[in-house]
């Protein structure tokens, strides 16, 4: 599976940017897929996760009811709303996807094979 996310960009403190990655070479539909940040000096952290049917997902803590993850199957993407976006969001963005079970595993960085290119995302104060 080959996975290119796109559209990050500069926003303001409180404003809202979508992130959308697209999927091919794959079943995508059996994937469960999802999104990790990473801030400049920092290590890389899980954001959010979609089962493959999309009925369940998990945040993190930290952008939990102001992000929402989402998938289309027949298009072979997954989304990530972010709504309410603050200065500590700003990390580039990478999208990942694994044929793995729904499990506690979801929130490793090691759970998935494969990985987006990554896309910035910048939040203004």
């Amino acid at each position: 599976v080959q996975l290119q996310a796109s559209g990050g960009g500069l926003v303001q403190a409180g404003g809202s940017l979508s992130v959308s990655c697209a999927a091919s070479g794959g079943t995508f539909s059996r994937h469960v897929a999802g999104w990790f940040r990473q801030a400049p000096g920092k290590e890389r952290e899980f954001v959010a996760a979609t089962s493959w049917s999309g009925s369940s997902t998990y945040y993190a803590d930290s952008v939990k009811g102001r992000f929402t993850i989402s998938r289309d199957n027949v298009k072979n993407v997954v989304y990530l709303q972010m709504n309410n976006l603050k200065p500590e969001d700003t990390a580039v963005y990478y999208c990942v996807a694994d044929r793995s079970t729904w499990s506690e595993q979801i929130t490793k960085i090691t759970a998935y094979n494969y990985w987006g290119q990554g896309t910035q995302v910048t939040v203004s104060s």
